[in-house]
């Protein structure tokens, strides 16, 4: 989706009522953030909406860039947010093979999750998410294999129970990855 470099567009202030709202969500989404929303997204400070190409919506807080939503996709974090607080979402991992492929900005394909060095939640080892089967739709914060911090975060194609079964296919489309015009994105 942000492959490539980008502006900024508008800039506009969020109402105090749509900035309750969009708090809200981002508790609803990731309800293991609750404890770091005030750092995240103080209530005195302003958060400002900035729209960028492919009618995505960027919230942003003193210039940070925080939260990014495409239409009425699910509000997805900033990788800024993810490595700040890298706890508090549903994890997989994809082997040392894809991630040249990921940080080129193609398709997260199954086969780099279900071969020996991805993990998926349930599968040997249980990787993170207290176990549990990662559905559909779900947001997903993607670590590679041997590295400290997630380089990509998207929205799943298919559950991951359904990637152990076909492993193939696309697994997340559209993501923001490390390197992205997203990323590299500055917002003075």
């Amino acid at each position: 989706m942000f492959k490539k470099e980008f502006n900024a567009g508008a800039k506009s202030k969020v109402k105090s009522s749509v900035q309750r709202a969009i708090r809200q969500k981002v508790i609803d989404t990731y309800p293991r953030l609750e404890p770091h929303i005030d750092e995240i997204m103080p209530k005195k400070e302003q958060l400002d909406l900035v729209k960028i190409p492919d009618r995505v919506s960027l919230y942003s807080s003193s210039n940070t860039p925080l939260f990014w939503q495409h239409m009425d996709d699910p509000i997805i974090p900033h990788l800024h947010i993810v490595h700040k607080y890298p706890w508090c979402f549903k994890r997989i991992r994809i082997d040392r093979g894809a991630i040249r492929f990921v940080l080129s900005g193609a398709a997260l394909m199954v086969p780099g999750l279900t071969s020996p060095g991805g993990r998926l939640p349930g599968s040997d080892g249980d990787y993170s998410n207290d176990g549990e089967e990662i559905e559909a739709g779900e947001v997903v914060v993607v670590d590679a294999e041997g590295k400290e911090n997630a380089c990509m975060v998207g929205v799943l194609k298919m559950g991951t129970a359904e990637m152990k079964e076909k492993k193939k296919g696309p697994g997340i489309e559209n993501g923001h990855y490390l390197g992205d015009g997203l990323w590299s994105l500055t917002l003075n």
